[in-house]
């Protein structure tokens, strides 16, 4: 379908007035009016202000009966839980303008033959416009614009290409799964929490948890604790400095099979004594064996553009930025400037098809980022790298510049250094891959064996972009050695020892979270575990939370004081710890969040009703209300409440 036709007239509903503004100026812009833009072919366009409606209060599910406090809400008791409505209920927001603009859209709605909903392209997008056409009970058709990037030729492509609404219904029906998951364990356990938990003056505690906010403090608590309990152990480190025809080289230790004096895993020779002892018997041996040489070729393929974890992560190594401060300029970029797509993304792929798109999308960097010219000039874009790759690509794709130019100086610091990374990693692409030569050595020193490893670059390829100082991927797993230039070696040869050496250390703690590893921890639980199969379920879920909650969840957990900062460093706080030890291990559990996760994929896909997941959802709830009013010895009702009237 196209944009518009001459005998409809459509109604475009944008998730915010800047999306809005974009789609008007892709269909023509005829008059602005209060609240709305009409536009050329009987089009117009109006917007939200993100959520216009919110899901009502427990209140609103409870009894008249109940007692109320001196503000007029119903008191908080044990015996009125669990509160599972039957009928969940909406109200408006009290926001400012959220009225009158809802007012506005209802009648664009009625005075339509055609709505499209333009919400942005994730689950949360799509209920947000989809809730407001159930609240007018739209009985119109509905069509869905769906772009990842809105500069003007994306806009374009968006609506001549509108999709079927009710194609995307699994996306809203797990928005609003993970919305009615949410409020079932905030608002039935943090109650039950408060008042079961009295402070020192005997009054009670407000102790609120979160779906993914509890899972999360658990996973920071751990590291606190694994950190502040750490003791170190002190080893040896034997390694031996060689030579061969003037060229000098260092070969680490390799322990023996069942070597006594070791860790648990056979790495670090915790026995000082016996390293010294080798150290001491060794030094006396002037040349080593060469018992093997091998010379492999390997190729490093180009890495892959971001995600929003990936550069959630680096933005906050390299600039300290906070996962909020990154998302927040990552949607600039997409939203106000429109030279980046769409941030909120799980995918670090790209389409095939989008392969074709590099020469506007290189010209457009070259044009916004005058310092990549060169670069840009270099890259070849015949070179296909495997980051296309439609059968990897899910929702969205990764986050990479699109053809549409801005004046760098109109770019803050922050937004420069976010698009010179995501540009960066989109020009890797099309340059070749890096190509090196790896030499293992395994050598003999008396009757202990050595082993020396070597590289030498053959083709820089992609990495000529890169700096190596402010790359982690250039540093990862390259120990002190492993770049060094080994000398030609065969077996059977002789080389040098000039000496062995046994240097003294200390095992090291594992580091503090920082938001940066803190969001990585979140997209990658799976690695926490080890259980195959539950890895496996993990891994599928995606983590815990998702690209566009993550850094929010962080920021409420701050915001409630459960969490601090020192530094970059994340800690839990006393308060937080308080929350933690009141939680059943399930509700701490990152495992039991990932499985509903798991749960809300298959409602996306059409494979499971929202029904049933609410209802497998209220069981788990109910199922820790049990436990806890057992162990506090109270018997309580619950509360199964109908309604048949809307708050609206």
């Amino acid at each position: 379908m196209t944009a518009a036709s001459s005998h409809q007239s459509t109604l475009y509903i944008a998730e915010k007035p800047s999306l809005a503004k974009a789609i008007a100026e892709g269909l023509g812009v005829v008059k602005r009016g209060n609240g709305f833009i009409e536009c050329r072919g009987g089009a117009t366009v109006t917007w939200c202000f993100g959520h216009l409606l919110e899901q009502a209060e427990p209140d609103a599910y409870l009894p008249d009966d109940i007692p109320k406090t001196k503000k007029g809400s119903k008191i908080w008791r044990l015996q009125d839980l669990p509160i599972f409505p039957k009928a969940w209920l909406s109200i408006v927001k009290k926001e400012k303008g959220v009225k009158t603009q809802l007012a506005t859209i209802g009648k664009l709605i009625r005075a339509s033959d055609v709505v499209v909903n333009a919400g942005d392209p994730d689950r949360e997008g799509q209920l947000l416009v989809d809730e407001v056409l159930e609240h007018f009970k739209c009985r119109k058709p509905v069509k869905r614009f769906w772009v990842s990037a809105i500069d003007p030729a994306s806009i374009k492509k968006g609506l001549a290409h509108l999709k079927e609404n009710v194609n995307y219904a699994g996306m809203r029906d797990a928005a609003r799964g993970r919305s009615r998951a949410d409020w079932l364990l905030g608002m039935n356990l943090s109650r039950a929490y408060t008042l079961t938990t009295k402070g020192e003056d005997g009054k009670s505690r407000l102790i609120a948890v979160g779906r993914v906010q509890t899972p999360t403090l658990a996973m920071v608590a751990r590291r606190d604790y694994a950190v502040r309990n750490f003791v170190p152990k002190p080893y040896l480190a034997l390694s031996a400095l060689l030579e061969k025809a003037g060229v000098p080289f260092r070969a680490r230790w390799k322990p023996k099979p069942g070597q006594s004096g070791m860790d648990e895993e056979g790495k670090l020779l915790l026995d000082l004594k016996l390293g010294h002892e080798l150290v001491e018997r060794l030094a006396k041996e002037k040349t080593a064996l060469v018992l093997s040489a091998e010379t492999k070729r390997r190729k490093a393929f180009q890495p892959k553009v971001y995600s929003l974890a990936d550069i959630q992560v680096e933005a906050n190594r390299l600039y300290a930025m906070t996962a909020d401060d990154t998302l927040k300029v990552c949607q600039s970029l997409y939203e106000t400037h429109k030279i980046t797509s769409y941030p909120r993304t799980d995918c670090a792929y790209l389409p095939e098809s989008q392969h074709a798109e590099a020469p506007a999308v290189f010209a457009a960097i070259a044009k916004t980022f005058p310092a990549t010219a060169k670069a840009v000039e270099r890259a070849d874009t015949s070179i296909k790298s495997p980051t296309f790759n439609d059968k990897k690509v899910t929702a969205h794709h990764g986050i990479v510049p699109v053809a549409n130019v801005v004046d760098w100086s109109k770019l803050s610091d922050r937004e420069q250094k976010l698009y010179r990374l995501i540009a960066r990693r989109y020009i890797a692409q099309f340059f070749p891959v890096h190509e090196f030569d790896e030499t293992t050595v395994e050598l003999q020193i008396g009757d202990e064996k050595f082993v020396a490893k070597g590289k030498v670059v053959v083709r820089k390829g992609w990495k000529v972009l890169f700096d190596k100082k402010e790359d982690a991927a250039e540093k990862k797993g390259e120990d002190d050695s492993s770049s060094q230039t080994l000398p030609p070696l065969a077996k059977g040869e002789t080389v040098d020892v000039k000496a062995v050496e046994g240097k003294e250390d200390k095992t090291k703690p594992p580091a503090y979270f920082t938001e940066g590893t803190l969001i990585a921890a979140m997209e990658n639980i799976w690695r926490s575990f080890e259980d195959p199969q539950l890895q496996a379920k993990l891994k599928e879920a995606g983590g815990i939370g998702t690209p566009a909650t993550r850094a929010a969840i962080i920021q409420e957990l701050k915001r409630k004081t459960y969490l601090a900062s020192e530094g970059k460093k994340l800690h839990c706080t006393e308060l937080g710890r308080s929350v933690l030890l009141k939680a059943s291990p399930k509700v701490r559990s990152a495992a039991m969040t990932a499985f509903f996760e798991t749960k809300l994929q298959l409602v996306e896909k059409g494979e499971y009703g929202l029904d049933a997941f609410v209802s497998e959802y209220e069981r788990f709830i109910q199922g820790e209300l049990d436990a806890l009013k057992k162990l506090t010895g109270v018997l309580a009702r619950g509360i199964n409440v109908s309604a048949s009237t809307s708050l609206l």
